[in-house]
């Protein structure tokens, strides 16, 4: 306790002396203590009954045994004067020596003196303290709560204070409403009744997570955004039952858009955390059966605000601790393992921006993998614009990547071929022909693409099942554009693209187009001008009956 009190009057010396350099301890205005030093007495240190507290750190700035042995020290607190063993020197005197020569005192660390304090003529040339918890910030405040000032606690400053008020051992011991007391009743009582003040103090702990983790602060916002994130969404679990059911009835849109104003809030605020939290924050959410949706809205949230190009129109990342390629693939992957095979547009549009992300980040092979197949899971909900994903490979010339919508589209066909897609009495998937038609308009967008070469545009045109078209109108006009942009081809290669033609489903009006398509070979005009005719006495035939 002795240690304690000395160290703080002397930093408070040393906050003094920075508000006013070289003035008096009077001029300054913060301390209310006295030095004195007689030459037939002991140094005497006389404490303000405010001052209660303080830590070892500082008392490095009187701790030398040989020094204070040659002077002597009596410390008087609250009327008891004691006497300092050399035992207890010798703790005070492990961090840096002092030296007293006539009336001013140095610290023989070697380092240049950043502030001197002058009491009753005797100089004290000291150093700045380093590691304090919260900083200057955090010990300016201590001080002035020290000397009776009154501090207002607040979610960001309520955690340093915590902090600091630990480190100078601020308990009930010393005073009653010490800084220890104030801080706790002020975290648990406000601070963790908010899922957005949760998080801002559990992003105020990286500054001081040793002695933050020691008080198990992290844990305890964890436990609270928890406990209350599911509250803050009443769309997931319903409308609380009350007295006077007419007047829940009259404000329940009030309530849902502020319940959603909530929620947006705080869930915008979850990109202030660095990695190593969020994750431990997620994997909370999974052990305590927090609701899927809930947990998937999360990881999206947070991978758009920290993971720059998810969506079109972020191609930035904003205020996001995430720097390093490193770190966004890690969170890439994190987000891709924990992602259900759900099926929404919304999450199909995010996969695919995962996806393009995936490229350029170059995530490992088995990710890349699992993000395929989710995607092929909900291929049939995809739009065509999804599909268009850039190259970024040197080893791929081609304008966009086919190599992965191939896989991806196999991954679906795989699901379809298990019975896993259900069927109409016709043997007929209503998803295999949603499919089918998306894999003729991206055929049809790729076509135009000169280094797309024959065998990579014929593959995936005939990897769709028979059933997967009604028609074979989209895949007519593909096969069309690919042969107008490649007009060296071969009259063999000609000839294998248009025989992926079925002309018995093309309609009446595809037939007349292809009937004079000149880039389409002999072989399957003849075709096209036979179905025709054969189309065109069906709707005459048809005609006539009616009449």
């Amino acid at each position: 306790m002795l240690g304690h009190q000395l160290w703080l009057l002397l930093h408070i010396a040393s906050v003094a002396a920075r508000v006013r350099a070289n003035g008096t301890v009077e001029e300054a205005g913060l301390v209310t203590s006295c030095f004195e030093r007689h030459p037939s007495q002991p140094l005497q240190i006389a404490a303000a009954s405010e001052v209660t507290t303080a830590s070892e750190d500082v008392i490095a700035f009187v701790a030398s045994t040989e020094a204070v042995a040659e002077i002597g020290v009596a410390v008087a607190v609250e009327g008891a004067v004691a006497e300092m063993t050399e035992d207890l020197l010798s703790a005070l005197s492990k961090f840096m020596a002092i030296v007293c020569m006539s009336e001013t005192l140095f610290c023989t660390t070697g380092l240049p003196t950043d502030v001197v304090v002058e009491v009753d003529g005797m100089a004290f040339h000291l150093h700045k303290l380093e590691g304090f918890p919260g900083g200057s910030d955090a010990f300016e405040t201590v001080a002035k709560f020290c000397y009776g000032v009154k501090v207002e606690l607040t979610t960001s400053t309520v955690v340093p204070l915590r902090c600091a008020g630990e480190f100078l051992g601020m308990t009930e011991e010393y005073s009653e409403e010490n800084l220890i007391s104030k801080a706790e009743k002020y975290f648990a009582q406000v601070t963790l009744r908010s899922i957005g003040d949760s998080l801002r103090a559990l992003k105020s702990c990286d500054r001081d997570r040793e002695i933050a983790e020691r008080l198990d602060i992290p844990w305890r916002c964890i436990e609270a955004i928890v406990a209350t994130a599911p509250a803050s969404d009443p769309a997931l679990f319903g409308w609380p039952m009350a007295d006077g059911g007419s007047h829940i009835s009259q404000s329940r849109g009030v309530n849902r858009r502020k319940g959603h104003h909530d929620r947006e809030s705080w869930l915008e605020e979850l990109s202030i955390l660095t990695l190593p939290v969020f994750k431990r924050l997620i994997f909370t959410m999974t052990e305590s059966n927090l609701s899927i949706d809930l947990i998937e809205t999360c990881l999206m949230q947070y991978a758009n605000k920290c993971i720059p190009g998810i969506t079109r129109s972020t191609r930035k990342a904003g205020d996001s601790t995430l720097t390093t390629e490193m770190e966004q693939r890690e969170l890439l992957e994190m987000v891709i393992s924990n992602l259900k095979p759900t099926r929404t547009a919304l999450q199909s549009r995010f996969l695919f921006g995962l996806l393009r992300v995936a490229n350029i980040l170059k995530i490992s092979d088995d990710f890349q993998v699992m993000l395929e197949k989710k995607i092929g899971c909900q291929l049939d909900g995809v739009k065509l614009d999804d599909l268009l994903i850039p190259s970024y490979s040197y080893l791929n010339e081609t304008l966009y990547d086919v190599d992965c919508v191939e896989r991806i589209l196999h991954n679906f066909l795989e699901r379809h071929e298990s019975g896993s897609v259900a069927v109409d009495e016709a043997g007929r998937s209503t998803s295999l022909i949603m499919v089918g038609k998306l894999i003729d308009g991206y055929l049809s967008e790729i076509a135009s693409d000169s280094n797309l070469n024959p065998e990579k545009f014929y593959k995936m045109a005939v990897s769709l099942p028979e059933k997967a078209r009604l028609y074979d109108n989209g895949l007519y006009r593909a096969v069309d554009v690919y042969l107008k942009a490649h007009s060296w081809l071969s009259e063999a290669d000609r000839e294998k693209i248009s025989g992926i033609l079925d002309c018995q489903k093309l309609t009446l009006e595809a037939c007349t187009h292809a009937a004079q398509n000149e880039r389409l070979p002999l072989h399957t005009v003849v075709q096209v001008l036979f179905f025709e005719q054969r189309k065109l006495r069906h709707v005459i035939a048809g005609t006539l009956l009616a009449t």
